[in-house]
């Protein structure tokens, strides 16, 4: 019965570490936001999470409609990206043909940036509805400080498998 928990436990802990390496997309990620307004909800979010400057990156967006989130058939949206208060980029309006819009984009700046994603013309709306997200970039150096982190929570695991596996094992065999 311990053998049985204790290989679940072992299974779970390895099945958690390889959840984290999934495809990314517009969902609650730590550079993501979402906003409803007018009967629609936006979510937008960056991939990588963290985007290096003059480094191609991307905006995974995704528009749903109502309270059941449906996705919507397809869109018309601009961007607009400000940083201290200037504006400093723009994508022009674009039609969409799905609920997701994946656009390649390239970060000139370090810091927090507003970004601004215009929706037009959506059914039961009058002109544009403006939906307002923060979104951060990462100097090169925040590759080492999301390593060093990785890093330690690996030598936590390995340090709390090293304590509490050879007692778990020990009293399997009894």
């Amino acid at each position: 019965m311990v053998m049985k928990r204790s290989g679940f436990l072992i299974f779970i802990l390895i099945f958690s570490s390889f959840s984290g390496f999934s495809s990314v997309y517009a969902h609650s990620m730590f550079n993501s936001a979402e906003q409803s307004y007018g009967n629609y909800r936006v979510q937008v979010a960056t991939a990588p999470e963290f985007p290096q400057i003059d480094e191609p990156s991307q905006f995974l967006i995704k528009v749903t409609k109502g309270f059941d989130y449906e996705e919507v058939d397809s869109f018309t949206m601009g961007i607009r990206v400000f940083y201290n208060d200037q504006q400093v980029d723009a994508i022009p309006p674009t039609s969409v043909e799905s609920a997701h819009w994946d656009l390649d984009y390239v970060w000139r700046n370090i810091g927090n940036h507003i970004v601004k994603v215009d929706l037009y013309d959506m059914e039961g709306t009058d002109g544009v509805l403006t939906y307002t997200f923060n979104m951060g970039t990462q100097s090169p150096f925040g590759v080492i400080f999301i390593g060093a982190i990785t890093t330690g929570a690996f030598v936590f695991v390995g340090v709390m498998l090293y304590v509490y596996l050879p007692k778990i094992l020990k009293k399997s065999k009894r």
